[in-house]
């Protein structure tokens, strides 16, 4: 047994914001993890299946489970979202389901070193326990050999090349 504990719901701040039918911005809000469950169950729903893009919106839906002052966050809620916040929304989705923790790999300019920092606070994290799969993940912008992804292949989620961590916590449209 570990002494750890799973976290299994993470805090955002949207970089715009959703607004309701009463014109209320609705910007902090909380994700959990996906289960399975939330992975296969859309692949039934008729939405999906005649357009297989509509599975993200399927899947926000059910794990963002706060948004401000919101009494549900449904389809038509990820739905209205603006571009920039659906696709911040996916950067997480994916960082908190695949590594544990809503953090982006970045690099010192000065030294080199690359390390871990929390997407919400900016906050430098430790580094994973050795063999996990944060661990032995390649670093963002860099290809599964570790080698550096040049040109193009570096896009508008590539989350190294944030400059501050206000950029971070603000909610980079990037991310």
């Amino acid at each position: 047994m570990t002494d750890q504990t799973l976290q299994t719901e993470f805090e955002f701040t949207l970089p715009r914001g959703y607004v309701d039918g009463e014109g209320t911005l609705h910007r902090e809000g909380r994700m959990r993890l996906a289960t399975a469950a939330d992975e296969i169950q859309p692949l039934s729903e008729p939405h999906v299946q005649s357009n297989s893009s509509y599975l993200t919106i399927v899947l926000l839906s059910r794990v963002v489970t706060e948004l401000g002052t919101l009494e549900t966050v449904d389809i038509d809620v990820v739905e209205n979202l603006f571009v920039a916040d659906l696709e911040y929304l996916q950067a997480m989705y994916e960082r908190v389901n695949n590594r544990g923790r809503n953090a982006v790999t970045t690099t010192c300019p000065d030294c080199g070193e690359t390390f871990d920092v929390d997407a919400t606070s900016g906050v430098s994290l430790a580094d994973p326990p050795a063999g996990s799969a944060a661990d032995e993940a390649a670093p963002i912008g860099t290809t599964d050999d570790g080698e550096p992804i040049e040109g193009d292949a570096v896009g508008a989620t590539d989350d190294a090349d944030l400059e501050s961590p206000s950029e971070v916590e603000a909610g980079n449209a990037n991310e």
